[in-house]
């Protein structure tokens, strides 16, 4: 089967160059600065994030999770360490994240290894967690094969009353894991496909670079 791609539903390019000159020296700043802007426009979920992952033998995976914690050493999400995420990471952790912020013509994309954060930094994210989110992270042995949503749910009856005397624990199976980035490329599009891309490398000696990429 073959469709072609209708022609009103393609975007509209139309907005000025990414001045070079305008970029901070600092990825992270740069980040920090397009992130705020995501957020000030009000659109869904900003700090949603396509994380792509490979196994040892280079079968790759890529879901949508959320960034909930960054700074200079790096981006930060949270999941169950038995996920297929978890146990691909473990295998290679050779990661890439993918902000997509179509709405304003931009995207953000990283490369880098993950790793485990503490426990103690994991804990104090779960504390910050609602109940239910909390409990859910009991619930779901996630990436399992179920046979309905019954399961799910009679999990998290059980989980209510197991916890239902105090607070709920962090489980020793759910933590967050850190993307330590080696390269940042940041993405604005331009009309007629030429589109801007500038990327900041990551050097030996722990120095960042810029460079122009052709779209």
């Amino acid at each position: 089967m073959s469709m072609k791609i209708p022609e009103e539903i393609k975007q509209d390019f139309s907005r000025e160059p990414l001045d070079p000159k305008s970029l901070l020296p600092d990825p992270f700043d740069q980040f920090e600065a397009w992130f705020g802007q995501a957020c000030a426009k009000n659109m869904p979920a900003p700090n949603a994030m396509s994380l792509a992952t490979a196994s040892a033998d280079g079968s790759p995976t890529v879901r949508t999770v959320l960034l909930k914690v960054y700074d200079r050493d790096g981006f930060v999400f949270f999941t169950n360490y038995g996920s297929r995420k978890a146990q691909q990471i473990a295998e290679n952790p050779r990661v890439s994240l993918l902000f997509p912020w179509f709405s304003m013509g931009r995207q953000v994309t990283i490369t880098g290894v993950a790793q485990r954060i503490p426990t103690a930094a994991s804990l104090r994210y779960f504390l910050s967690r609602s109940r239910g989110s909390q409990l859910g992270a009991w619930t779901s042995d996630q990436s399992s094969v179920i046979s309905s949503r019954t399961v799910l749910e009679t999990t998290l009856a059980r989980m209510k009353q197991k916890f239902s005397a105090g607070d709920v624990p962090l489980p020793d199976f759910w933590g967050g894991f850190r993307v330590t980035p080696e390269t940042i490329e940041f993405w604005q599009s331009q009309p007629d496909r030429l589109h801007d891309r500038f990327v900041y490398v990551l050097d030996d000696a722990d120095n960042w670079s810029i460079e122009r990429l052709a779209p």
